[in-house]
């Protein structure tokens, strides 16, 4: 795995990246950054990415206030039919390592906070 150079030097980068690797399964070619999104460029979606958000909220005490797993994560089971019938819920924002790293800083996800940096 590559990690890229504008990643934190901390122990809670260290404790996400690897839960991201023993989740997700980091990839060996990709450099991952803090622009890595997990959805979008490492695939993460449906069940794993359920378990991976309640690891996060377990693991490092997150409070998912307004988190809505639908904005970056297709269901488990994903159908066209459903996604023509959640309106607005189609294209998905990337979900990033920063947004990652920085909720665990926080202790809260905060949609807005996260997603205009």
């Amino acid at each position: 795995m590559n990690l890229a150079s504008d990643l934190p030097d901390d122990h809670d980068m260290q404790l996400l990246i690897e839960l991201l690797h023993e989740e997700l399964g980091l990839p060996e070619r990709k450099t991952v950054s803090l622009a890595t999104s997990i959805n979008v460029d490492l695939g993460c979606d449906g069940a794993d990415a359920r378990n991976l958000m309640e690891t996060l909220e377990e693991q490092f005490d997150i409070d998912f206030v307004d988190y809505d797993a639908y904005r970056y994560f297709h269901p488990e089971g994903y159908d066209v039919f459903l996604k023509r019938r959640a309106k607005g819920r189609g294209n998905k924002v990337p979900l990033t390592v920063g947004m990652l790293y920085r909720a665990i800083k926080a202790r809260c996800w905060d949609t807005q906070a996260l997603e205009s940096l």
